[in-house]
């Protein structure tokens, strides 16, 4: 065993005298990463990772890395608005609204939610009914259904569902407090 094993580390106060590889040794809080770059004069925008690469690399003395493509900036054509039908075409850049909860709601039932599925259908499928909207809502149930992978950005999420995967029987309160020695442990 390691000498890094046998020894209890604390996580650092998170300040600008930490080094990049020191940085990411540890969980932090989004919260907790804008609050540095800020204080360092760093953009504290986007979302964790893009912050967290920013903030290691200043603390190393690089440069900033470059930032990932923006997606293509949404257009913003005709909205719908009330009233609906499953005739009515979706147009480009219509979001989830409330029209359209109102009209799935009325066409599916109370079960109805805007899930990846549907938000994804909304987005990609300009020029398609509503009515097939409905239809791609009940095509999609049985995988819906399925457990769907959580987003690396949701750490705490993952790491619930590990958890509890793990405890079956196990109490929130021991879950939460799993989690809060998970996240005060160095990362290596």
């Amino acid at each position: 065993m390691s000498a890094n094993m046998n020894a209890e580390e604390s996580r650092p106060a998170l300040t600008s005298a930490l080094t990049g590889t020191e940085l990411l040794r540890w969980y932090w809080t989004l919260a907790e990463l804008c609050g540095l770059a800020r204080e360092m004069g760093l953009s504290a925008g986007g979302g964790k990772a893009a912050v967290t690469a920013r903030l290691a690399a200043a603390l190393d003395g690089l440069p900033a890395p470059a930032a990932a493509a923006s997606p293509a900036p949404r257009r913003t054509g005709r909205r719908l608005a009330a009233p609906v039908d499953g005739m009515t075409v979706i147009p480009q850049g219509q979001r989830c609204s409330q029209v359209l909860r109102e009209f799935f709601v009325r066409e599916i039932g109370p079960g109805f939610h805007f899930d990846a599925f549907m938000r994804e259908y909304v987005a990609q499928h300009a020029g398609h009914t509503l009515a097939e909207a409905v239809a791609h809502w009940h095509a999609t149930r049985a995988q819906a259904a399925e457990p769907q992978e959580v987003g690396a950005q949701f750490e705490f999420n993952r790491f619930l569902r590990a958890w509890h995967a793990r405890h079956p029987d196990g109490a929130r309160s021991e879950a939460l407090a799993a989690w809060q020695a998970h996240r005060a442990r160095p990362r290596d």
